[in-house]
C-alpha cells in the first residue's frame, strides 16, 4: 500500500512585515479574541492574494479568466519535475534552449518547478532581481501538456525595477490564455532530493479570487508497504 516516506514544505510563513510584491497590500495579523477575554483565540487575518507562497488563477490577467474557486484541484496536484536554473543571474531569462533537453521527460499533467535559488534573497531587494521564465519555455511545455508553472521568486516574469511598470507580463498571460496556474514564492526547491516528487500547491478556496496562498509540499511517495 503506497505510503509517504517524506514531505518537503515548499511554503514561506505569512505575517507582519514579510515581502510583499511591489505595491500589493502587507499582511496584519490582529488578535480579535483572547481566551483570557473570550476564552477562546480568533486571529483577524487580513492579506492580499498574492501574499506569500501563492498561487496565480487565469484571472490574475485575465478579466475573463477562471477565478480560483472555479478551478480543478487537479491543477494543483501532480507529479513535479524540477528545473535546476541555479546557474542563472539576475534578470536573466529562461530560454526554451535551456530546458530543452530535460523537459522531454515531462508528461500532460506534471507540475514545472524552476529552481532559481533566488529564494536566498527573501527578504532583501535583491529578490526582486530574480531570473524568470521566457515565453519560449512557457510555450514549449505548454505544448507538452504542462498547466502549473512554480518558482521559487515573486512572480514569473520579470518583475521590473520600480515596481508596477507595464511589462506585458507575457507568461501570465501566457499560462492564463491556456488555462492554467502558476506558483510563485516557493523555497526549499533544493530539498527535494528524491524522483517523481508528489507536489501540492491546493489553495485557499476564496470566493472569486485571482488567487491565493497555499501551503505548498512536496511529498516522496512510496508503492510499497513499509
Amino acid at each position: 500500500m503506497p505510503y509517504v516516506r517524506r514531505i518537503v514544505d515548499l511554503s514561506h510563513t505569512i505575517g507582519p512585515g514579510m515581502p510583499v510584491y511591489p505595491g500589493d497590500p502587507v499582511p496584519t495579523l490582529t488578535r480579535h479574541c483572547t481566551i483570557e477575554r473570550d476564552g477562546y483565540n480568533v486571529l483577524d487575518v487580513r492579506f492580499g492574494s498574492q501574499s506569500g507562497t501563492h498561487v496565480d488563477a487565469p484571472a490574475h490577467m485575465d478579466a475573463t479568466g477562471a477565478t480560483v474557486d472555479t478551478l480543478a484541484p487537479e491543477l494543483f496536484v501532480g507529479r513535479g519535475v524540477v528545473f535546476d536554473v541555479r546557474d542563472l543571474g539576475a534578470r536573466q531569462g529562461i530560454t526554451a534552449d535551456m530546458i530543452r533537453a530535460e523537459a522531454a521527460r515531462v508528461h500532460p499533467g506534471d507540475i514545472a518547478l524552476f529552481h532559481t535559488g533566488w529564494s536566498r534573497h527573501y527578504g532583501h531587494e535583491a529578490y526582486y532581481t530574480h531570473p524568470f521564465l521566457d515565453p519560449s519555455a512557457c510555450e514549449l511545455l505548454l505544448e507538452q501538456g504542462v498547466r502549473t508553472f512554480c518558482l521559487d521568486a515573486p512572480s514569473i516574469d520579470e518583475t521590473p525595477a520600480g515596481g508596477h511598470t507595464d511589462t506585458g507580463y507575457p507568461v501570465h498571460h501566457l499560462i492564463a490564455g491556456a488555462g492554467g496556474v502558476i506558483g510563485e514564492n516557493l523555497c526549499h526547491l533544493d530539498r527535494i532530493d528524491f524522483p517523481d516528487p508528489l507536489v501540492s500547491l491546493l489553495p485557499i478556496n476564496i470566493e472569486g479570487s485571482d488567487g491565493a496562498p497555499t501551503r505548498a509540499v512536496a511529498l516522496d511517495v512510496h508503492a510499497s508497504a513499509r
